[in-house]
């Protein structure tokens, strides 16, 4: 009983989260069908969902947590990507047939639904619904993206800073390395940055935290400034 209490609330948080509610419901035949294929996983604080390069083999969906995608190791390592919960990771690898391009890595603990691939193509193929949630998911993701590239143009790196931590929320847990690789911007610029926002009292800080003081402030500084 308590394994179907808790596979029926990962189904309604689809059913409420995974792409637009406007179209293409997901009634209660598609749900089971999700059901049937989903396979709910559980990732600790480092570990990872997949590596760059290797054969895609499945997609995810973030129930709750954040996934960081980055490209790279050691000194190179490079973070370009956060993931939130209703976010779809490694589908387009999985379904180009092509090596995932990044590294996928928790930070923190982190609840997912895997889609392996035969079984989602499949059911993706046999159910118009479903195929269209997932589409729609996947485009909100990608313009969303478009939409943090076109913010960035001709922005001042402490314009972006404030952007970046609007976009994260009012508790902020990213080192200012990761900060700066997301930005493409040096971590001197956006620790410089950073202590002008603390300064003028948007935000307080704290090891690798940064806690939203004034949402309307910051949000004035990332959309007046400009290179």
């Amino acid at each position: 009983m308590t394994g179907d209490v808790a596979d029926n609330q990962h189904l309604d948080w689809l059913a409420r989260s995974f792409g637009r509610t406007g179209y293409a419901p997901l009634y209660p035949d598609d749900l089971e069908t999700l059901k049937r294929v989903a396979i709910k996983r559980f990732k600790f604080d480092r570990s990872h969902l997949f590596r760059e390069g290797e054969t895609a083999t499945a997609a995810y969906v973030v129930v709750k947590g954040t996934v960081e995608l980055y490209r790279g190791t050691g000194s190179n390592r490079r973070v370009v990507a956060r993931v939130l919960p209703g976010g779809i990771i490694g589908d387009i690898a999985l379904f180009s047939d092509e090596p995932y391009i990044s590294s996928a890595q928790a930070a923190g603990n982190v609840d997912l639904l895997q889609f392996d691939k035969e079984p989602l193509l499949a059911e993706l193929a046999r159910h118009p619904a479903i195929c269209l949630r997932w589409l729609a998911a996947g485009l909100r993701q990608l313009e969303r993206t478009q939409r943090r590239v076109l913010r960035l143009m001709h922005r001042t790196v402490k314009a972006r800073v404030a952007d970046l931590i609007v976009e994260e929320g009012d508790e902020v847990a990213l080192s200012q390395a990761t900060m700066a690789a997301l930005l493409g911007a040096s971590r001197q610029a956006v620790n410089e940055a950073v202590g002008e926002l603390r300064d003028a009292g948007l935000i307080e800080t704290g090891y690798r935290r940064i806690t939203v003081l004034d949402t309307t402030g910051l949000l004035a500084v990332a959309t007046t400034e400009a290179s």
